[in-house]
This record gives C-alpha cells, sequence and structure tokens, in this order.
C-alpha cells in the first residue's frame, strides 16, 4: 500500500555563516543543546508526527550526520517498511546528475526514491531550525484547502526579515505574493522552509530550470496562479544559521523558563546518545544556570553555559556565558567567556578565551565574528597560559606549535593550522 505522507529532510547545506562550526560537517549535524544535533528536532518532529518513512537528503561533509543517525534506531526507524533512508548525490551512467544546485533541485535528483513509494503528500523539511512542531495540522489544513502546497509560515522581527522568503496572503491564508530573501521586505510573514505538497503537483512542478523551492518554485507557482496556501505556527521557532544566533539560542535553553521545552515527555526529542557515566560535579565545583550532560566532570566553575557529554572542567577553571562541545578537556585555571568550542578540544592551564572588551570583529569574517563570541575548532588545542581576544577565531586541528611565540592573541585575529 502507498506511503501517504512521505517525508524528505534537505540536511545537504554548507551552513557557510556557522564559520568554522561547519567547516567540518554538514550544519545540520553541529551539536546543539548539550548532547543533541541540530537535525534531531526536525527528525523528532517527524516520528512524534507518527510519520515514519522518511528520506534525509545530503550533500556537504556528510559523514558526522550519516555516523549519527546510522539506521534509524534512536527516533525508531529501524523497520524493513518505510524506515530512514540517507540520499546523497551520486552521477548515474546515462542521467545527467550533479551536486544538488538548490532544495527543488536536490528532490528532483530523488525522483526515484519518490516514484517508489508513490505517497499522496510529499513533507519537505528543512533539517536546520530549532523547534517542536507536529506536522499533522499542517497537513491536515493541506488537504482542506485542495492547495498543491501549503507553507508554514511565522513572524520574526522587522529587521531579521530580509533573511527570510517573504510572503503575503489573504484573508483565506491563500499565498498572493512571495519573494525569497528581499533587501528591503515588505511585511515579516516568513517561510520557515516547510513544505507540504500534493504528490501529482510536485512531479510536475519539478525542473531542471527551477532549482530552489524558496527563489524559483514558489514565486512562479503564486505568479501563475497555483493554488499555494499558508499555515501559521506560532510555536517556537529558530533559524540558527549565524554563530550569534547558535550561541544565544543555546543559551536560550537554560533560562528559567525556557522558549523551547527539553522536558516534555509526550513530545520528546530524540537522538543518538552514547552510554556514559552519570555527570559529577565536585565539591570544589560551583556550578550556576547551566546545562551539564552525562559523562562530564566539573571541578572548577560553570556559569550560564551548556557543556556536551564528555567535558571535563578542572578545579580552578571558570566557563562562562559559552558552548563546550564533546569531550574537550579545560584545564586548571583556564578562563572562557563567551565562546563556543567545538569538540575534542584541549583548553592549556591558564589559558583564557575571551578576554577583554575590544570587540573589533573578526579579520577574516567580519561579517560572522562580530559580537564578541570566539570560537576554537575541533581537535584544537590552546597552549597553557595564552590569551585570546574576542571575536577570534581559532581554527580546526591548531596546535601549540601554532600559536608560535605569541603569548596574546588580540580581537578580531585567528590562529590557521600550518598542517
Amino acid at each position: 500500500m502507498p506511503a501517504s505522507v512521505l517525508t524528505l529532510i534537505l540536511a545537504g547545506g554548507e551552513g557557510e555563516r556557522l564559520s568554522i562550526l561547519s567547516q567540518v560537517r554538514a550544519k545540520p549535524g553541529v551539536p546543539f543543546g548539550g548532547k543533541y544535533r541540530i537535525i534531531d528536532f526536525t527528525l523528532s518532529n517527524v516520528v512524534n508526527s507518527g510519520y515514519t518513512d522518511v528520506g534525509i537528503l545530503t550533500q556537504y561533509a556528510p559523514r558526522s550526520l550519516i555516523d549519527h543517525i546510522g539506521v534509524g534506531r534512536p527516533w525508531d526507524l529501524d523497520r524493513s517498511r518505510g524506515g530512514v533512508a540517507l540520499l546523497q548525490p551520486y552521477i548515474g551512467r546515462g542521467r545527467a546528475r550533479d551536486w544538488y544546485r538548490g532544495t527543488a533541485d536536490a528532490v528532483l535528483q530523488n525522483l526515484d526514491f519518490i516514484q517508489d513509494r508513490d505517497p499522496e503528500l510529499v513533507l519537505v523539511l528543512a533539517g536546520d531550525h530549532i523547534y517542536k512542531m507536529d506536522y499533522r495540522p499542517f497537513v491536515a489544513l493541506h488537504r482542506a484547502t485542495g492547495a498543491e502546497v501549503t507553507c508554514a509560515v511565522r513572524t520574526v522581527p522587522m529587521e531579521e526579515a530580509h533573511r527570510f522568503g517573504i510572503l503575503e496572503v489573504d484573508t483565506d491564508s491563500r499565498v498572493t505574493r512571495f519573494i525569497e530573501k528581499p533587501a528591503n521586505p515588505p511585511s515579516n510573514l516568513v517561510s520557515m522552509g516547510v513544505y507540504v505538497f500534493s504528490w501529482p503537483a510536485l512531479r510536475e512542478l519539478l525542473s531542471t530550470e527551477r532549482v530552489d523551492f524558496g527563489r524559483d518554485v514558489l514565486p512562479w507557482m503564486v505568479h501563475t496562479g497555483r493554488r499555494v496556501y499558508a499555515y501559521e505556527f506560532d510555536g517556537y521557532w529558530a533559524d540558527v544559521g549565524t554563530v550569534e544566533s547558535y550561541w544565544r539560542t543555546n543559551l536560550e535553553l537554560i533560562g528559567d523558563r525556557p522558549a523551547i521545552d527539553l522536558y516534555e515527555r509526550s513530545w520528546l526529542i530524540y537522538t543518538r546518545s552514547e552510554e556514559r557515566a552519570p555527570a559529577r560535579i565536585a565539591s570544589t565545583a560551583n556550578v550556576t544556570a547551566s546545562m551539564v550532560s552525562h559523562g562530564c566532570i566539573v571541578e572548577g566553575n560553570v556559569e550560564h553555559s551548556v557543556l556536551s557529554p564528555g567535558v571535563r572542567v578542572a578545579a580552578g577553571a571558570t566557563v562562562r556565558d559559552s558552548i563546550v562541545m564533546f569531550d574537550t578537556e579545560i584545564g586548571p585555571g583556564a578562563v572562557l567567556d563567551r565562546a563556543i568550542v567545538d569538540k575534542d578540544c584541549w583548553i592549556g592551564s591558564g589559558a583564557t578565551v575571551g578576554s577583554g572588551d575590544d570587540l573589533r570583529p573578526n579579520r577574516n569574517e567580519p561579517e560572522r565574528l562580530f559580537s564578541g563570541i570566539s570560537l576554537v575548532g575541533k581537535r584544537a588545542r590552546i597552549p597553557a597560559r595564552v590569551t585570546i581576544g574576542r571575536n577570534c577565531r581559532i581554527d580546526p586541528g591548531v596546535v601549540e606549535r601554532d600559536f608560535g611565540r605569541r603569548r596574546v592573541i588580540r580581537s578580531g585575529e585567528t590562529v590557521v593550522h600550518a598542517g
């Protein structure tokens, strides 16, 4: 029997605005909220909504994402009927295939996968947003209106609207205008990158000329009078596509009243979770307003921060307003202040990451590192007693010799790995 709803999760994005956090992995595979990955939120929404036939379209640096999802067991998707399939671009004999050129092209290149399932509806989701959404009312509205495509929308602050597709709708929620990322947006009603298509309409619309849903397909459909409707979502939703939004959204999880509840038992966020010992908070530790994952050992001070599994904070060290990812070690007396530290890093004793009040933007990435947050890339090693300023970038794999004789890395500077 054909699947009623087939879900496609677009997870191939490079996420350049996340700087070195997405240099070694696709954006949906970036760790988030301590134990999770960004894609866990979309994938959990799908299974919590009761949809179990899922294709995940990967492309850029997919290894970490593939390892994380595996056969889908944490999401109960390791099944013989339906389940999860990881779909990558490939060159086929006699077929004009290439890297995905956009979201619609990614779906087009997996047409065989959809046709094999012959669904009634195709749910197309972005894999890089943080939100909890039951897709069933969304799908129900689509069926009730007889739409060819329904787009989930929400309002955002006007100053952020230029980053999104902008919609205008009539009193029946039919979309009358769609503009992709205008410099001067006429409204702040934006597309969430969440669509449900009727399969016959989607099959007809896919074209080698229209490669992106937001830039090409949706504006063309509205312009030509096709049945495009909007479904307004009023829950929490965050696009963590920039360093600033990624940092802020992580720390929002630890407020007294977090905007998104990770502890709601009726709507759990599932993830691939390793077996580790419980977190241990030593008698020398002081932990306030923080999220400390399993496997952590804290002997120092942790203030308003998020620690992923396996992080170690030595006695006398301080972690403040920071995000520290899996298995990073922070040496005695070290200080992290407004920093994001990737996996498997080592912060030497007495070192400081995030020092002073000089907020000059990063010289290499002024449009990405400008708000005082310093980044430390995966498997970097920070020498003892080095002081690193604001908006600094310490590249993945950096080791002690890459610092040379420098004991101070001024705000806005970058340390690269010599190889």
